[in-house]
């Protein structure tokens, strides 16, 4: 396998510089990027072209150094920020390995429903519905696709302790999620992300969130089992691959009457 080189080594090395300074700048002009961030970017390339698949364990810090010819501390903080972005999963004593929605502090890192109790409820999913359509106009805008594209359509209810508290309506980029169907999702045992990052290669690993309050309508009321008008959280997120892709949009209705909504902030 070739060696990933940092932005500028070839020039650098020519030109007699030490290869392991950042330069402020490309040859395209871009921003002064910090060399740890240069690195970290290059880990990702290597991530979105499945050069280690999820589940799989990184070179060590040692030979990522080698290869992109940077100090072992350089590739450390890099490694940290993955880390810290729940990209990469640091194990003591075995080494680092690409996260997978499989893992618990990975899994539900995009589900902040907690219960008022602080006692995690059993959570099963219900799928009402899947099915191939074109594009609506704001769907294909937030999911970068053209008009009339082909997407795929979930509908699904979220249920904690067999009370429907959640339910979603998921939209998907029909070109990479060729033979999802509802028989597979119904089928399917474990977090949704997982399944997709198993069957169809995509890991979602950042998203965009809006929230508001809204109330229930008489359709939505009718498959959460409550009121019409009742109150209920709107969550609208957009998920996004490497490369910053956006690959889901989710809209989401929850029910909060026994739970809350978390989020932090580093």
């Amino acid at each position: 396998m070739s060696a990933i080189r940092t932005p500028h080594a070839a020039s650098r090395r020519a030109s007699g510089q030490d290869a392991r300074a950042p330069r402020a700048g490309s040859a395209t002009g871009a921003a002064f990027s910090p060399l740890y961030r240069q690195i970290k970017a290059l880990i990702l390339q290597g991530l979105d072209r499945a050069e280690w698949k999820p589940g799989e364990a990184i070179p060590s810090e040692v030979d990522l150094a080698a290869r992109f010819q940077v100090s072992q501390g350089t590739v450390r903080k890099a490694v940290d920020e993955l880390a810290s972005d729940n990209i990469l999963v640091r194990r003591q004593g075995k080494g680092t390995f690409v996260a997978t929605h499989q893992e618990e502090q990975v899994r539900f890192r995009f589900l902040r429903l907690a219960p008022d109790s602080g006692i995690p409820l059993p959570a099963t999913s219900r799928v009402l519905e899947c099915r191939r359509l074109r594009a609506p106009a704001d769907v294909a805008r937030m999911l970068d696709l053209r008009a009339g594209d082909s997407v795929v359509q979930v509908r699904r209810v979220l249920s904690f302790n067999d009370v429907p508290t959640i339910f979603d309506e998921i939209w998907l980029p029909g070109t990479l999620f060729k033979g999802l169907s509802f028989e597979r999702l119904s089928g399917y045992r474990g977090p949704m992300y997982a399944l997709f990052e198993t069957e169809f290669g995509i890991s979602m690993i950042r998203a965009d969130e809006k929230i508001r309050a809204v109330p229930a309508s008489e359709a939505d009321a009718a498959i959460l089992g409550i009121a019409q008008g009742f109150p209920l959280l709107s969550v609208e997120r957009v998920s996004y691959t490497y490369g910053d892709r956006p690959v889901e949009l989710r809209r989401g209705l929850y029910i909060t009457a026994d739970h809350y909504y978390r989020n932090s902030q580093n």
